[in-house]
């Protein structure tokens, strides 16, 4: 079980290690990949490859701003679910570039998802499913959030 986690550049790291640390929390191994899919495209598609021919429960997350070209090519050609969670520098930001994370074509199953511990715990939950200690994690966290609200 893992979860790749796409970063455009290394200028989207902040964001992508908040997302790292929930991973970590949850014991859920992680590989951080840098490719933009405007500029290298070929080191996508290699990865996607790559990632195709494994069988490991695998979860993939892009962190991109502006364009997101990279959450609909993975989805578009991984096996594997994908979870866009875009970064924006301000609202201006996120009022022009929301629609290239959310608009997706058809046969194209980006799941957007916008805070970085939401979409590592999106992760998690999903990886979750086929194994059952990940699951009792997920159900203790769930009681512990619950429990402050008590």
């Amino acid at each position: 079980m893992k979860v790749i986690l796409f970063l455009a550049s290394e200028s989207d790291a902040e964001h992508g290690n908040a997302i790292l640390e929930v991973l970590k929390e949850f014991g859920v191994p992680a590989e951080t990949t840098i490719g933009s899919a405007h500029k290298v495209p070929e080191k996508v598609y290699t990865k996607i490859e790559e990632l195709n021919r494994s069988t490991e429960p695998t979860v993939i997350i892009t962190c991109v701003g502006m364009s997101n070209g990279i959450g609909g090519v993975l989805a578009a050609s991984s096996v594997y679910p994908v979870i866009v969670c875009p970064i924006f520098k301000d609202q201006a930001d996120y009022l022009v570039n929301i629609h290239s994370s959310l608009q997706m074509p058809s046969d194209v199953p980006a799941m957007t998802v916008l805070h970085p511990k939401n979409a590592a715990l999106a992760a998690v939950k999903i990886l979750a499913e086929g194994d059952e200690g990940l699951r009792k994690k997920v159900e203790e966290r769930i009681k512990k959030v619950k429990d402050k609200y008590k």
